[in-house]
């Protein structure tokens, strides 16, 4: 052990773990696990009137600060690291009713955060559905031939939480017409093109794009164009000022 160390003024018990072999100097107890150090000497836990406590490890900040408000009588244990030449907290010795007081205490937060959680994955859900709705109407707002069904699927791909996709950004999240026609034609390149068939093949990506984006286009302008002459002229011209269309 690298010097017997003592507690500061005000501070508390103060508890060592010992790096050697030691025995109490009153009860020739030993060897110690723990130690305090009175007058220069080492005392066993029950010599210094500490043996009634238990040992809690650190590592659960909560835990030990509650234990600690809810035990009369507490004790920091500490042990000195060679390689740094410092004592370092390992733990607290409080009382066991305290103690459990304290996890009663850290239960009934831990269940409260879990209800919380809960809540808050139910609300996320419901915005999420709500979004890939409203991704899905401006979809077929700006593509009235593209089916309702298949709308819905690329706004649902478009607009998945934490996919980092296009839905996800803050030009998706505001509907922007660019985000809403990256999605499409993300979705047209990959369903309605031979372009996965081009990346497998060994064809690189950017060549692959050239080659099919005739194709894309061709698919895009099928949707912008169907079905607008067979809507009735007010409804285009609703359209036009910006209300919602439809769902198909």
């Amino acid at each position: 052990m690298a010097g017997l160390v003592t507690p500061p003024p005000g501070g508390g018990p103060l508890v060592v773990q010992p790096l050697r072999r030691r025995h109490c100097a009153e009860c020739r107890g030993g060897p110690l696990a723990l130690l305090v150090v009175e007058g220069g000497s080492p005392r066993c836990l029950d010599c210094a009137d500490l043996g009634h406590l238990v040992f809690l490890p650190r590592g659960d900040t909560a835990l030990t600060r509650r234990s600690r408000e809810e035990s009369a009588l507490s004790a920091v244990v500490v042990r000195f690291n060679r390689r740094k030449g410092r004592y370092e907290r390992q733990g607290v010795l409080v009382e066991e009713a305290g103690l459990v007081r304290a996890e009663e205490r850290c239960l009934a937060d831990a269940e409260a955060r879990r209800r919380r959680r809960a809540r808050d994955a139910r609300r996320r859900a419901v915005a999420d559905v709500r979004f890939a709705e409203a991704f899905a109407a401006e979809i077929r707002r700006r593509f009235p031939g593209c089916p309702g069904d298949r709308a819905a699927v690329i706004a649902s791909h478009a607009s998945l939480r934490g996919s980092g996709r296009v839905g996800r950004s803050a030009a998706g999240r505001a509907l922007s017409e660019g985000a809403v026609v990256s999605a499409v034609m993300a979705a047209v390149r990959h369903v309605d093109t031979s372009y996965d068939a081009l990346l497998m093949s060994g064809v690189a990506r950017h060549e692959a794009r050239r080659r099919i984006s005739a194709d894309v286009e061709a698919v895009l302008r099928g949707w912008r164009g169907a079905g607008a002459a067979e809507q009735p002229e007010e409804e285009a011209e609703g359209f036009r000022c910006g209300r919602s269309a439809p769902r198909g």
